[in-house]
């Protein structure tokens, strides 16, 4: 009875934050309209956001309930405290590299060249539709699965919290109110919401782990480190409290290099440098979106880490309920059992701590992979396209985009982990050598591009082909998507430069065009 009671105040508390904040998502998405009446408009916020809006917007972005439910529930099992190693990385090459090598120059060049999109950047820097087109399609086809990881994530979590309601309707929720706010305000709209997710998400993580480790079940810091250790070789696992993984070390080093240097290619993480309003922005962005990820990521790892103390093991040795299941059964039970009414309220919390996180990353997918085909795709194939139909089209595709991920959400994919690996390295792959060659090297040409674009996804198609039949098991080849991922990363930089020297150069025009640019473009 007292089990009951406790539950019925979570969920008494859990529904009405969900619903205040609903209705502020909303508030801000229709304020947000008048600024979203032209393509660049509701793409770009008219490439007038500052610093703040800019860093939570890409933080924001960058992380999602994946990295809670996902990475950090099944790394801190397996790996233990060394699985924060993973947000050190984001934080240091995932935001401050990425911001101090990439930020500017492709702000520069992007105005330089009129590029709303990367498939328009491409097309504008190599002189190639085909490569336009192509561009767009990589990204409207394996976002759809990058997307669907993010629900899964989220269902997890309130499924935990309202066991009676199928995890496809929490789908849901987030898919609808994800649309409406997106829809009424574009690139606008999904900025001012990330700054609000993204104050929710810092004190969310804050009073997350100071929760968890306080909890009498862990009893403090040092207690919950000794727990760790003895629990982890009750199990046979010596890594779970080593500096740097152990054994695991390797495993943990491709996890923080695709994690990582991932966010370099992907185009809903690019495109936040677009809209900065000026290089001093840019300067302030760096730092603040650099402190954001640290704590979020080194956060998220650190109360994954904790999960054996608060999650029973199941006779495989895997955690009960399966890693999805780690984090959401770690806050449930260490703050929404005692019906403590302030326990309760910190779990509220940080379930909108998790929410945010989805939507604000789920926004940025949506808007990318709505414009690849709105504004990169049918004008190209149907140059009588009009910029007001673009808008219309766009706002419907954004509906369309959320429709197919949450239905692709639906289907029983095992590790929500492995899936959000296996299409972050198909487009990173893809991407990222052209994009990082084309802003710094004028000798880069069109058939390197090409040859980046492509490797991107045959290494990550060929090498989950090879795990698939040498195993005899395709869920071991997405097992090995963090491997394929960072391979068809490193083939993508190295294989672009490459075959750009033993071929011809892209048009004069375009070239010239991409590195005539002033300092304040």
């Amino acid at each position: 009875m007292e089990n009951l009671q406790n539950l019925a105040q979570v969920q008494s508390v859990s529904t009405w934050a969900l619903a205040i904040f609903s209705l502020v998502m909303i508030v801000i998405g229709i304020y947000s309209t008048k600024k979203a009446r032209t393509v660049e408009g509701f793409l770009l916020g008219g490439r007038n956001i500052g610093p703040w809006i800019s860093a939570f917007a890409y933080g924001t972005t960058y992380f999602s309930a994946v990295i809670f439910i996902g990475y950090a529930g099944q790394h801190g099992w397996n790996i233990g405290f060394a699985s924060m190693w993973i947000g050190i990385g984001n934080a240091i090459l995932g935001c401050l590299a990425a911001w101090l090598l990439l930020a500017k120059r492709t702000r520069r060049m992007t105005r330089s060249l009129g590029a709303k999109t990367m498939p328009e950047f491409f097309e504008a820097r190599f002189g190639s539709t085909s490569m336009k087109i192509y561009s767009a399609i990589i990204i409207f086809i394996f976002l759809v699965p990058y997307s669907s990881a993010v629900y899964k994530g989220l269902g997890s979590l309130f499924y935990t919290i309202f066991p009676e309601v199928d995890i496809a309707v929490w789908m849901g929720v987030a898919a609808a109110l994800t649309a409406l706010y997106l829809v009424f305000g574009g690139y606008v709209a999904t900025a001012y919401t990330d700054f609000v997710q993204g104050l929710i998400m810092i004190a969310g993580v804050v009073i997350m782990c100071i929760a968890v480790v306080n909890n009498p079940q862990a009893g403090g810091m040092q207690s919950a480190v000794s727990k760790i250790r003895e629990l982890g070789a009750q199990a046979g696992n010596y890594n779970l409290t080593s500096f740097f993984g152990g054994d695991k070390w390797k495993f943990l080093a491709y996890n923080i290099m695709l994690t990582s240097f991932g966010t370099w290619g992907l185009p809903q993480m690019v495109t936040k440098y677009y809209a900065v309003k000026d290089e001093r922005s840019i300067k302030q962005a760096t730092i603040i979106s650099t402190v954001f990820a640290l704590v979020i990521g080194m956060g998220a790892y650190f109360v994954g880490s904790l999960g054996r103390i608060f999650v029973k093991v199941a006779e495989d040795g895997m955690p009960v309920g399966g890693y999805d299941m780690v984090v959401p059964q770690v806050l449930i039970n260490s703050l929404g059992s005692d019906g403590n009414l302030f326990t309760t309220i910190v779990l509220a919390i940080i379930m909108l701590l998790l929410l945010s996180a989805s939507m604000s990353t789920l926004s940025s997918i949506v808007l990318t992979s709505s414009s690849a085909i709105s504004v990169d795709l049918i004008p190209t194939v149907y140059p009588k396209f009009k910029d007001k139909h673009q808008m219309i089209v766009m706002r419907i595709l954004c509906f369309v985009f959320v429709l197919l991920s949450y239905l692709f959400a639906l289907a029983n994919i095992s590790f929500i982990v492995n899936l959000m690996s296996f299409s972050w390295g198909v487009v990173s792959g893809c991407f990222i050598g052209p994009c990082i060659w084309g802003l710094y090297s004028k000798k880069t040409t069109q058939k390197g591009a090409w040859a980046g674009l492509i490797s991107g996804i045959a290494v990550v198609g060929i090498l989950t082909a090879i795990h698939t039949i040498s195993s005899g098991s395709f869920a071991f080849a997405m097992s090995m998507a963090p491997q394929s991922g960072v391979s068809a990363m490193a083939v993508s930089i190295a294989i672009v430069p490459l075959v750009s020297k033993f071929t011809k150069d892209v048009p004069v025009g375009a070239t010239s065009a991409a590195f005539n640019i002033n300092k304040e473009a």
